[in-house]
């Protein structure tokens, strides 16, 4: 019996090395995406990489991981996960526990310029709610952030 509990107790803890490790890449992956895009609103200016944000062919699209921009309004600017929300105001959005996470989101960007945002989404793989977070950062001298998402590993 003593056995079996140590050996339950290594595989929770070698499970939950596992989660941690795979958080943490997959953070980096969503933290380079968003410096990828800064340097091509740097280099094509807004407009084009708006709008090759939100094109899924556009570069800027890699499976779960996409750019979404939104103004300090609320205003999504562009969205490549779901372009039917480009133009739509998301300030007054609740996540699964009521949550106003886009109003979170404007208020570490414009204190803080980067940051990580927790909170509850669906996801759209599996169809159930999940923790996620998404790194958010301030573009320099403009009244918007770009974004960046991903589900969390328990």
């Amino acid at each position: 019996m003593k056995r079996l509990m140590a050996l339950l107790i290594a595989g929770v803890f070698l499970f939950a090395t596992y989660a941690a490790d795979e958080n943490a890449a997959a953070k980096k992956q969503a933290v380079d995406l968003v410096d990828k895009a800064v340097a091509h609103i740097k280099k094509v200016g807004t407009e084009k990489a708006f709008k090759d944000f939100t094109d899924k062919n556009g570069g800027f699209v890699d499976g779960s991981y996409y750019i979404f921009v939104v103004d300090f309004k609320g205003l999504t600017l562009a969205h490549g996960g779901n372009p039917a929300l480009v133009g739509q105001s998301m300030f007054e959005l609740k996540d699964a526990d009521g949550k106003f996470f886009i109003q979170e989101f404007i208020k570490v960007a414009k204190e803080k310029g980067t940051a990580w945002v927790d909170y509850k989404w669906s996801n759209p793989t599996t169809k159930k709610v999940e923790p996620k977070s998404t790194y958010v950062k301030s573009y320099t001298g403009s009244d918007y952030f770009l974004g960046c998402g991903i589900y969390l590993k328990n």
